[in-house]
């Protein structure tokens, strides 16, 4: 009996001076979880959600109150004069800058958007046209800078008359923040 305890006693404490011997045992991994199929959301527009209008070359557009653009259908009942026709020009006093989208800005979309606004008489921006476009939203975005100038009407025989005035808006990703919008 006492060769069958020496014996456990033996492997009792032979397998631990063999562990702590310094060789690592290889154990089983712990099993990692399978990660969780979450529905990826869309990307966000770099635009709000009033931009529904996509605006198109030859085509006039109206500034609304909420801000969006309403394609209007009646373009040959634009009336207005031309620079040469009036005797004062009307004058722009305040002009925004239109935005950069993040869409254009990661493409490096680059050029100029060339709009024509009808400024009437009463001191009211009437409609905007467009001579040439960008994608990405930047016509969009100029469109609705445009919506924003300020101006003093043209005159002709002394009396306040509707001009159509040209804009361009510039996009330029060196002169553009890579911070802005």
């Amino acid at each position: 009996m006492s060769v069958i305890l020496a014996l456990i006693v033996i492997l009792v404490f032979g397998t631990a001076a063999f562990a702590q011997s310094g060789r690592r045992s290889k154990g089983v991994p712990a099993a990692t979880p399978t990660p969780e199929v979450k529905p990826t959301p869309s990307p966000t527009p770099s635009l709000p959600a009033r931009s529904l209008v996509t605006a198109e070359k030859d085509q006039d557009y109206r500034c609304t109150d909420d801000g969006s653009l309403a394609q209007l259908l009646d373009r040959d009942e634009a009336g207005g004069f031309s620079e040469k026709e009036v005797d004062q020009k009307a004058e722009i006093t305040a002009r925004p800058d239109a935005v950069y989208t993040q869409e254009a800005r990661k493409i490096g979309v680059q050029g100029v958007v060339v709009l024509k606004v009808l400024l009437l008489g009463n001191g009211q921006l009437d409609r905007v046209r467009v001579v040439r476009r960008l994608p990405y939203g930047l016509t969009e975005n100029a469109m609705r800078a445009a919506c924003e100038v300020k101006f003093k009407p043209a005159v002709k025989a002394g009396k306040e008359v509707s001009q159509w005035v040209t804009l361009q808006y510039p996009f330029r990703l060196a002169e553009s923040s890579i911070f802005g919008p």
